[in-house]
């Protein structure tokens, strides 16, 4: 059989291409499917959580900001660990991005609060003196669209098999179960808040877009 293939440089061409194909296959597969695996106390978002993401996806933060950090030494000294793919796991769609106009949020919640968030998106130069982001006073003024996110949510729940309603992970159950979670973990927001209307139109039970995109960029860590 090998002279014959050696005698028939196409054939073994081809079985040179389909011998490494599935070496490769054999090599790499197992790992690269062991670290796509959710790393350790990686939990789904939560509802308002996912609400604050779509906020995010609308207004194109991820057009200015990335979320991954590079394993060098510049990056990990700015922003931390390096990331992996692991933390990725609940991620539809990825949003790693490839340009810096502003600093990378992988890690935002590890060192922002609430009250530096709030005034950020209001006013970005009061914050970062010279900053060229513009002004987000819209979302204090729009409500967040928890709907979507808990379709969202059931959705991949059963598509993806994302763990929610799982020990130790968000709960989701009904939309009644869903909402009364949601307005737990925005009065815990709410309350840090400065901004009067926000606060009025929680208690009115709206929520605003603010409220939502600060529980997603706290839960980047």
């Amino acid at each position: 059989m090998f002279s014959w293939l050696e005698k028939n440089p196409f054939f073994f061409a081809v079985f040179v291409f389909i011998f490494i194909a599935y070496a490769g296959v054999v090599e790499i597969l197992p790992d690269f499917a062991d670290r796509a695996r959710p790393v350790e106390h990686k939990k789904p978002y939560t509802v308002l959580q996912l609400a604050g993401r779509h906020v995010y996806i609308s207004d194109s933060c991820n057009a200015c900001h990335s979320q991954l950090i590079r394993p060098f030494k510049s990056e990990t000294d700015r922003y931390g660990m390096y990331s992996v793919s692991g933390e990725f796991a609940y991620d539809r769609p990825f949003l790693w991005g490839s340009k810096r106009t502003g600093p990378d949020l992988a890690r935002i919640g590890n060192y922002r609060s609430v009250d530096w968030h709030e005034n950020h998106m209001k006013d970005p130069v009061s914050v970062v003196p010279g900053s060229i982001m513009p002004a987000y006073a819209h979302m204090f003024n729009k409500n967040a669209d928890i709907e979507t996110a808990y379709a969202e949510a059931v959705t991949v729940k059963k598509v993806f098999n994302v763990p929610y309603d799982m020990e130790g992970m968000p709960k989701l159950g009904s939309w009644e179960e869903a909402q009364a979670e949601v307005r737990a973990e925005a009065e815990a927001i709410v309350s840090q808040m400065k901004d009067q209307d926000v606060k009025d139109a929680f208690a009115r039970g709206e929520i605003r877009q603010i409220v939502a995109l600060i529980a997603y960029l706290n839960s980047l860590k």
